[in-house]
């Protein structure tokens, strides 16, 4: 079973900035894209930025465009989130999961079952 190790989230005024990461155990990291995902109170959980297996293709929703920069390093097994411009709107527990592909991400097909404890973001306004 993977294990998903989350840091860096924590509460932060609107402006502010934090890095997220996520570190896995799965053997086959480097060969699968990875995504970051929120859910906030009341709300569904989201897809918020996703990243290909080489790094070549990104997606971020529209909310979050200029301002968060998804990336990752192979070699350490580790996906990050760059946050700035942190709104209170942001404020979420944030999730790691990963799929074959970008596109399958997007449509919902995730490799892992157990997502973890997350790490939780909050803005204060």
């Amino acid at each position: 079973q993977v294990q998903l190790v989350y840091s860096g989230g924590g509460l932060v005024q609107a402006g502010g900035s934090l890095r997220l990461s996520c570190a896995s155990s799965v053997r086959i990291f480097g060969a699968l894209a990875q995504g970051w995902f929120r859910q906030a109170p009341g709300k569904e959980r989201e897809l918020v930025a996703a990243i290909s297996w080489s790094g070549g293709t990104t997606y971020y929703t529209d909310s979050v465009k200029g301002r968060f920069t998804i990336s990752r390093d192979n070699a350490k097994n580790t996906t990050y989130l760059q946050m700035n411009s942190l709104k209170p709107e942001d404020t979420a527990v944030y999730y790691c999961n990963a799929a074959r592909a970008v596109a399958t991400m997007r449509v919902g097909d995730y490799e892992y079952a157990d997502w973890g404890l997350g790490t939780q973001v909050t803005v204060s306004s």
